[in-house]
């Protein structure tokens, strides 16, 4: 199949497929006489794989690795439970600063009711004001949370 079916087939989009290749995370397909990508349906259980651990916002790394156990089914699966229980630590972090980002949210909206100009808005003037997260941090340490996406 070409690329534009096996896009259709997984929901994947083409630009992305290309680029799992690149990564090494789907293997290369034969070439037809006319230079086209063949994929044939190994290609397509891969990507499915791929796709569903990035529903589960695993870092390409994390699916190299898993794909690396999954290639070579011999080896013992501790480490595999050891991924996904940092996986899992990641995400509770995560969830974490998403609950302390939301209260900071509700407290900012509480300081305006909207019935005055923006001169004398409550959320305004409180974002003008300097916060004790931005004093200098210690070596190396960032001065601010990371987004959802801020891992390595």
């Amino acid at each position: 199949m070409k690329i534009g079916e096996l896009a259709t087939r997984t929901g994947c989009p083409v630009e992305t497929i290309r680029y799992y290749e690149r990564e090494g995370l789907l293997p290369e397909p034969a070439r037809s006489s006319g230079n086209y990508r063949l994929y044939a349906e190994p290609h397509a259980e891969r990507l499915r794989f791929i796709r569903h651990c990035r529903t589960l916002d695993m870092t390409l790394e994390e699916i190299r690795t898993l794909l690396d156990y999954h290639d070579h089914p011999r080896q013992p699966c501790n480490a595999v439970n050891g991924l996904i229980d940092d996986h899992l630590a990641h995400v509770e972090a995560r969830i974490e600063q998403l609950q302390a980002l939301r209260q900071a949210l509700a407290t900012l909206r509480s300081r305006c009711n909207g019935e005055t100009d923006s001169s004398h808005c409550g959320i305004l003037q409180e974002l003008a004001q300097p916060e004790a997260r931005e004093l200098p941090a210690e070596a190396g340490e960032p001065s601010h949370v990371p987004g959802p996406h801020g891992r390595h």
